[in-house]
């Protein structure tokens, strides 16, 4: 890894992180008590993104490393981490990897909801309801 990799990484990072944010600005946010619709579109269109950007790359456009890193890790990646976890199920599933890309989307999911759960409970714990911390 080198210094070039790494701001490649660090600037696409940001950028991909102000355009999921824009998402955030959208009308349909309105619907996110009801049902996280903008979440929903930003994974969607970050897994379509993901694989076209991908493909692009891999058949058509010879770039540099970084500049690769900056699309794929650095703006797909911060605008949906999902599109990480789409690729590579994808990827298993054009190998006829059919039940290691079951077992990852399955743990995927669940481990990650349970994880999340953990941690609200965790931080329940150390931060008890009704105590506010002071910035």
């Amino acid at each position: 890894m080198n210094l070039a990799a790494l701001l490649a990484v660090a600037l696409g990072g940001a950028l991909g992180a102000l355009l999921r944010y824009a998402f955030y600005w959208l009308p349909l946010v309105a619907t996110a008590e009801r049902f996280p619709l903008g979440t929903l579109l930003v994974n969607v269109l970050g897994s379509l993104l993901a694989g076209f950007v991908f493909y692009w790359l891999m058949q058509h456009v010879a770039l540099r490393p970084e500049w690769r890193s900056f699309l794929l890790v650095g703006v797909l990646g911060s605008f949906s981490t999902f599109s990480a976890f789409s690729l590579e199920v994808m990827s298993m599933l054009q190998q006829n990897r059919w039940r290691a890309a079951l077992v990852y989307i399955t743990l995927s999911l669940v481990l990650c909801i349970l994880m999340a759960f953990a941690g609200w409970l965790l931080g329940r714990k150390i931060w008890p309801a009704g105590r506010i911390i002071d910035e």
